[in-house]
């Protein structure tokens, strides 16, 4: 039977039966296991910078509970705050895993990253370690054989280059001062033009001998735009304001001159010293960008260089990320591996029984250094001189090890495409390991919640 049309809308939502409906479903269960993460939401978000807000005054904001399943969910869908907050609105699904009513008005998308946003690090790390140990608890990943690699997550810049970073100080500076200028009439020249057309000229050159003149005018720029901020930084301190919104704008204003102007002048040196001077400027000396300057460049063998942060994970035989790790700097592969057995051995309470890890941790020291934790099996993809004996029982464990520490590829490939750990879009140092951790809890809900199902049917 068909009809034309309805007499009559229902009034209660059917329930979706869909894959992706029953995994959440199941995530939203194992989440409901995990009070004490809500706890440590709930803490950080009573918190406004160095100043605790008092959580039972004011109007009303979301839920910690809200703000952490948001989170989750954003990471799943790898959804921006403007698609996340209309697929709050939109589908009833995606509102009842975030326990949001009805008649509940949904958040909006500044609403989302502003809560979302101020979850700490610290925080993910503790609630991926909960549903690690919620794993461990289900019998989903006992831990007794595990698998480590390395991978770069890259921050969300453009290939850098110094024509382009001097290029970036001048624009931000300008903009800046322009800001001043309209808003408290301090006057500056503004060389943004010719700064633009300087960097034009630089990519477009056809050798060094062409681009040297055009640096040394760039840099030149650079600086007369650093000395004119600088001044205009200390105009805006002693500025007559006629409000408290002129007053908090113009120390804005000068705040933001004063975080920029030290990475510039940091990027004119840098300049100076590989063009001017021809020196080789160590990668630890360099900034690759001056709005994310904590990025590392890293230099993985002979390959492409990439820009981001060297991030070490630890996986189970259930494909559950057991531990990850955002290092600082570009650190050697063979000194990482005895620190994630170790974490293991934390996490819980044992070490495993068995490790296989890339060739780059391969060291003799490493072997003698995991199996003096208790391990019985430390196999490297590669051997490096190291003999099968020293590694494993037997030859047939050492290959059986070796297939499974390819696995991690998977995994690896599952949180890129799916979690976004291709890059972080997240801004500064912090926010940067939140991403990540919050990616590896999405990840592992998932594949707990897919565990889960398996088993039930």
């Amino acid at each position: 039977m068909r009809k034309n049309l309805l007499d009559q809308l229902p009034l209660t939502p059917v329930p979706i039966d869909h894959a992706r409906a029953s995994e959440l479903t199941a995530m939203g269960d194992v989440l409901d296991r995990l009070p004490e993460a809500v706890a440590l939401v709930h803490e950080d978000l009573s918190w406004r910078g160095k100043r605790r807000i008092d959580p039972t005054k004011g109007r009303h904001g979301m839920a910690a509970e809200q703000v952490l399943r948001a989170a989750v969910l954003k990471q799943v869908t790898g959804a921006s705050y403007h698609v996340l907050s209309f697929g709050l609105a939109d589908s009833s699904t995606h509102r009842a895993f975030c326990r949001i009513g009805f008649n509940q008005k949904p958040p909006t998308k500044s609403a989302l990253q502003k809560n979302i946003k101020r979850v700490k690090p610290e925080t993910w790390e503790a609630i991926d370690k909960m549903v690690v140990d919620t794993a461990h608890e289900l019998g989903i990943e006992k831990g007794n054989k595990v698998r480590t690699d390395c991978i770069v997550v890259e921050s969300n810049i453009h290939h850098p280059n110094d024509s382009s970073l001097l290029g970036d100080g001048v624009r931000v500076l300008a903009r800046l001062m322009a800001d001043a200028k309209k808003r408290f009439d301090l006057l500056f020249n503004n060389r943004r033009r010719r700064a633009k057309r300087r960097v034009l000229d630089i990519s477009n050159a056809k050798s060094m001998k062409q681009r040297t003149p055009l640096y040394r005018d760039l840099l030149k720029v650079t600086e007369e735009t650093v000395q004119q901020a600088e001044r205009i930084a200390e105009e805006l301190d002693h500025v007559q304001c006629e409000s408290m919104a002129d007053i908090v704008a113009a120390q804005g204003i000068a705040g933001e001159i004063r975080h920029f102007v030290p990475l510039v002048n940091q990027v004119i040196s840098q300049t100076e010293r590989r063009v001017l001077r021809g020196e080789s400027v160590p990668a630890t000396e360099k900034i690759v960008s001056i709005f994310e300057p904590h990025t590392d460049i890293i230099v993985k063998g002979a390959r492409d260089i990439e820009y981001g942060h060297k991030v070490c994970l630890t996986t189970g035989a259930s494909a559950l990320v057991t531990d990850i790790v955002v290092e600082k700097g570009n650190p050697s592969d063979s000194t990482l591996a005895t620190k994630m057995i170790e974490r293991h051995a934390n996490t819980f309470g044992r070490a495993p029984r068995q490790a296989s890890f890339d060739g780059g941790f391969a060291s003799r020291k490493n072997v003698a250094d995991i199996k003096a934790l208790g391990v019985e099996d430390v196999v490297f993809h590669k051997r490096c001189g190291i003999e099968i004996d020293e590694m494993a029982r037997s030859k047939r464990v050492y290959k059986k090890l070796r297939s499974f520490r390819a696995g991690i590829e998977g995994t690896i490939s599952f949180l890129k495409r799916s979690f976004g750990l291709e890059r972080c879009t997240w801004r500064s140092f912090d926010s940067f390991r939140a991403y990540v951790h919050a990616s590896a809890v999405a990840c592992n809900l998932l594949v707990v919640a897919r565990h889960l199902i398996a088993a039930q049917g």
